[in-house]
């Protein structure tokens, strides 16, 4: 069989499909490493705090956060410890294509607006959300976040308590 990786039916499965060196990195490692550095940046972590956190170096973790270095499975785990996620928030917004891809086509479809990631990562958007997560009383937190999606033009429902 050689080094060659089969797939069920036995047919070869191609070598652009298992690596894809030369080509930059590839749009999974770019997403989760964007959802890293949301993530990081919502808690208010400097990239050095979390890498003293998981034991690698700041350097390492700007390599991860750009997609430049893939992120093994142990380390995304104890990334998702550390940062309080499950480990599926970091393939959160991204979906299966509707048809099959071609061979060496990605197998997921990014997030439509690339904008949408530095909005997170503005200054107000984080002083707003450690704002909102700093409200102890859950009636009031639900009723602040109504008010802002309100005053965003998007209709909510009015929840009447008994």
């Amino acid at each position: 069989m050689g080094s060659e990786m089969k797939s069920k039916n036995m047919r070869p499965v191609s070598a652009n499909i298992i690596s894809r060196r030369g080509e930059g990195p590839h749009p999974i490692d770019i997403h989760v490493g964007s959802r890293l550095r949301m993530r990081r940046t919502l808690l208010g972590l400097s990239q050095e705090k979390l890498g003293e956190a998981v034991g690698i170096t700041f350097q390492q973790l700007q390599k991860y956060e750009r997609g430049a270095n893939r992120i093994s499975a142990s380390r995304l785990y104890h990334l998702s410890q550390v940062l309080d996620v499950p480990i599926g928030y970091f393939f959160e917004e991204m979906s299966a294509m509707g048809e099959p891809a071609a061979e060496g086509a990605p197998l997921v479809r990014l997030p439509e607006e690339p904008d949408e990631f530095e909005a997170m990562a503005r200054r107000e958007t984080l002083e707003l959300v450690r704002a909102y997560y700093r409200i102890t009383d859950a009636t009031i937190r639900r009723r602040a976040f109504e008010l802002i999606k309100a005053l965003g033009g998007e209709r909510v429902d009015e929840v009447h308590e008994a």
